[in-house]
C-alpha cells in the first residue's frame, strides 16, 4: 500500500499574503489542490493524508467533494515545524498501515508532480526501501563567505539537488521520527533525518521544474508552467 502524506503546515511568511500560500488560488484553484490532484491521478497511490496548519482542516476536507479527491482520507493538524508535522502525520497512520507499506512525503507547495516522477520514486523505493527525488548539479558550486577567492569549487559529480517527493517504508520513517523526538534531534527534511538515523538514501528521478512556491515570483513561474504539457516538464 502506498500512502501520500502532503505537508501543508506552513504559514508562508515570505509570501506576504493574507492566507497561507498553499491556499492561494491560481486560475481559481488552490495551490494545494494542484498538488493533491497529482497524487489522486497516479494509479499507484492508494490514499492521501494531509497535514495542515491549524484552523484550516475543514477547508481541506471540503476539497474532497469540491474537487473529487476520493483518495483524500485523512486531514491532520500540523505542528510547529515540518519535522513535527511529518511525525504527527505518521503517528496518525499507525492503525492504518503495515510496517512494509510505503509513505510518500511531499511538500504541498510543490504542485507540479508528473506521473513519471512518482512512478520512478516508487520503483526505487521498492528496490531499496526508500527513495528521494534528486537531480545532478549543472552550475558551478563554490564555498564562500560572501566573497569568492582561491580554489574552493566543489566537484559537481559529488553534489546533487534533492527534492520531494520522497518515499520510505512506513516502519523505518516512523521509527526515525520517534527517535528524533526522544533524542530532541532537529532535522529539516526526512532524508537528512533518515541519514542521522543510520539509513542510506537512494535517489530517484528529479526534475528542474519541480518548483517550491515561496515568493510571488514563484507564483508567476507556476502559472507559466501550467501551460506546458506534463510530458514536456521532465527532461530525462
Amino acid at each position: 500500500m502506498n500512502i501520500a502524506m502532503i505537508i501543508a503546515g506552513g504559514i508562508g511568511s515570505r509570501m506576504n499574503a493574507d492566507i497561507p500560500k498553499q491556499f492561494i488560488e491560481i486560475n481559481d484553484k488552490p495551490i494545494l489542490v494542484y498538488t493533491l490532484e497529482a497524487f489522486q491521478r497516479h494509479p499507484e497511490i492508494d490514499a492521501i493524508l494531509v497535514v495542515v496548519i491549524q484552523d484550516w482542516e475543514d477547508v481541506v476536507k471540503s476539497y474532497i467533494e469540491d474537487y473529487k479527491l476520493t483518495k483524500l482520507k485523512w486531514v491532520v493538524q500540523g505542528g510547529q515545524s515540518g519535522q513535527e508535522s511529518a511525525r504527527l502525520g505518521l503517528k496518525a497512520l499507525k492503525n492504518h498501515l503495515q510496517p512494509t507499506d510505503y509513505v510518500v512525503i511531499h511538500d504541498a507547495i510543490r504542485p507540479i508532480v508528473p506521473g513519471i516522477i512518482l512512478t520512478d520514486l516508487l520503483r526505487v523505493a521498492r528496490l531499496h526501501g526508500n527513495a528521494c527525488a534528486s537531480l545532478p548539479m549543472h552550475e558551478t558550486i563554490v564555498i564562500t563567505q560572501n566573497q569568492l577567492h582561491g580554489n574552493k569549487n566543489l566537484d559537481r559529480n559529488e553534489v546533487r539537488r534533492v527534492q520531494t517527493p520522497q518515499a520510505y517504508r512506513y516502519q523505518d520513517v516512523l521509527e526515525a521520527h520517534l527517535w528524533a523526538e526522544k533524542e530532541n534531534r532537529p532535522s529539516v527534511y526526512a532524508n537528512t533525518l533518515m541519514i542521522d538515523f543510520g539509513q542510506t538514501i537512494y535517489f530517484s528521478l528529479g526534475f528542474d521544474n519541480n518548483i517550491k512556491i515561496t515568493t510571488s515570483e514563484d507564483l508567476a513561474l507556476f502559472k507559466a508552467l501550467l501551460m506546458i504539457p506534463e510530458e514536456d516538464l521532465v527532461r530525462t
